[in-house]
């Protein structure tokens, strides 16, 4: 690869990373080419970007973050970035859910909102809520703070839950 498309990926891979909330670096070696496509394909249902790319250029690319040196040695063998942008939690689902018939796909580490976690976290990030789920619980919360309140108050709860259920189903 020559050095101005070198360069090129650099840049592709620092916006991604920029844009992404959440970071998981995977080890793929072994999986067939159709089975990556399955992958990717399971990635792409629930907004995750997964890319392979050189740990070199990945090493550029994470150079900005305050946990690139927390990342580094992670990138090692073959690595595929997953780019968690609309959940953090996304892309660990996947992840677990693929690995447990791909015993290729090896979870390395991730990085979510510059917290960096150890290839041990994977059930543990697998098993937390989504965005969308910890918006509903705090929605029900709320509701049952006020429901002793008079039928005004309930209303407004409705139509916060339905204007974040709107705004949710525009950003997918």
């Amino acid at each position: 690869m020559k050095r101005d498309k070198k360069e090129q990926v650099v840049q592709e891979v620092a916006a991604k990373i920029n844009r992404s909330q959440g970071i998981y670096l995977t080890e793929f070696q072994g999986l067939s080419v159709a089975k990556m496509a399955e992958l990717r394909n399971e990635f792409r249902k629930v907004g995750v970007e997964y890319r392979v790319v050189k740990n070199t250029l990945v090493k550029k690319a994470l150079s900005d973050l305050a946990c690139a040196d927390k990342l580094a040695p992670g990138l090692k063998s073959t690595t595929g970035v997953a780019f968690g942008y609309d959940d953090p939690v996304a892309p660990a689902k996947v992840i677990k859910k693929f690995s447990k018939t791909n015993d290729a796909l090896k979870f390395k580490m991730a990085s979510i909102d510059g917290v960096v976690f150890g290839s041990d976290s994977l059930p543990m990030l697998s098993e937390m809520l989504t965005k969308t789920e910890n918006i509903g619980r705090a929605a029900g919360l709320v509701n049952n703070v006020v429901s002793s309140v008079p039928m005004v108050v309930n209303a407004v709860m409705r139509n916060l839950v339905y204007a974040l259920d709107q705004i949710a189903r525009q950003k997918s």
